[in-house]
């Protein structure tokens, strides 16, 4: 009986190291990343109208406003991740302007799985792919916001898949109309793309695209050009290029068909940096909208803005300070004086402050 008991250990014993490689460790989890930051501004129109202002996130006059408080929560383990990405404020509250209540506060909100090394899986509601400019105020050298960023779309709830090959990058993406968390009654859903090269480490192509059926007109399609260049350590240049055309078939009668109304625009960014805690941007940008399609941005005739951007960033640690003067121009008299007279051209000035973590 003992020396069935030792053979039975020994046996067992000398099993146990062939369990014990087939059970596959346990990955640990990264650390999660926690971000954000918190931004305000000063804004100051010299027509004292505070309605000249027609791009997101800076529509007052002579006041004191707050920005938004962000906070980014990131965790991987092994293939798999999450983002949680909160925003509470005036900025957050226009970023999703279709939502109500808390869910406002949801910039993104998103899972990953990457199976390969060259591709990564992603669903839920993330920032656009379109366009130069970001929702984040310390993402952007202007702390005022361009028109196409303005008039493009914020962000998209939905699945897109990401694969890298070589110096190019592809995207495919199926959404829900633009800037809806949830699908409106109505509509399709919208097709996604991106194709980016990394022509060397210093410059950049973003050739990018979404379109639908809205559910409150017709098909929409935007076709959109990022390109970035680093031509030394102090100068850097940035472009973007866009078109957005809509065909509304509620303008067209039974037997007519839909014509296609589009704005388009165009903006050099230029940015020196003499100094690791000085910088200067200048940005600018050529609005089109002669069909009318963004009726706010423009009187109600439709037309043109050529608007100049010059920003300054102080930076002190974590803090930047930008002081800004914008000069605008259009091609009929989009803007007001403080009596609400029409006017050409317009110029206002801010201080913004922005503190990152």
């Amino acid at each position: 009986m003992i020396k069935k008991i030792f053979v039975t250990a020994a046996t067992v014993a000398a099993m146990s190291p062939l369990f014990a490689q087939e059970t596959p460790a346990i990955e640990e989890p990264k650390p999660t990343i926690i971000s954000g930051f918190v931004d305000a501004y000063f804004r100051y129109d010299f027509s004292q109208n505070a309605s000249n202002n027609r791009t997101s996130f800076t529509n007052s006059h002579n006041s004191f406003e707050l920005g938004m408080a962000s906070v980014k929560l990131e965790h991987t383990m092994g293939k798999v991740g999450f983002v949680a990405d909160l925003g509470f404020g005036k900025r957050a509250q226009e970023f999703a302007y279709n939502d109500n209540g808390i869910t406002q506060a949801i910039k993104q909100l998103y899972v990953t799985y990457s199976p390969k090394d060259w591709l990564k899986l992603t669903m839920g509601s993330w920032a656009t792919h379109i366009g130069y400019e970001l929702v984040d105020a310390p993402a952007n050298r202007n702390y005022s916001m361009s028109y196409m960023f303005s008039w493009g779309p914020f962000f998209h709830t939905g699945i897109k898949a990401e694969a890298t090959a070589g110096k190019s990058g592809f995207m495919l993406g199926v959404a829900n109309q633009t800037d809806f968390k949830g699908s409106p009654t109505g509509a399709k859903k919208f097709m996604l793309a991106q194709y980016s090269l990394a022509a060397s480490d210093n410059v950049k192509f973003y050739l990018n695209y979404v379109g639908g059926q809205r559910a409150d007109s017709g098909m929409s399609n935007q076709f959109d050009l990022v390109a970035t260049a680093k031509l030394s350590d102090k100068f850097s240049v940035g472009y973007n290029g866009t078109v957005a055309s809509v065909k509304d078939k509620s303008k067209a009668g039974l037997a007519a068909k839909a014509e296609a109304s589009s704005w388009w625009g165009s903006a050099v960014y230029l940015n020196l940096d003499p100094t690791d805690k000085f910088g200067i941007t200048l940005r600018s940008e050529y609005f089109s909208d002669k069909d009318q399609l963004v009726a706010m941005a423009l009187a109600p005739e439709g037309g043109a803005i050529f608007a100049n951007t010059i920003s300054m960033n102080f930076k002190a640690g974590p803090m930047t300070f930008i002081p800004e003067l914008r000069f605008e121009s259009s091609s009929n008299d989009a803007f007001y004086d403080k009596d609400g007279g029409s006017k050409s051209g317009n110029v206002s000035a801010l201080l913004a402050a922005i503190y990152k973590f």
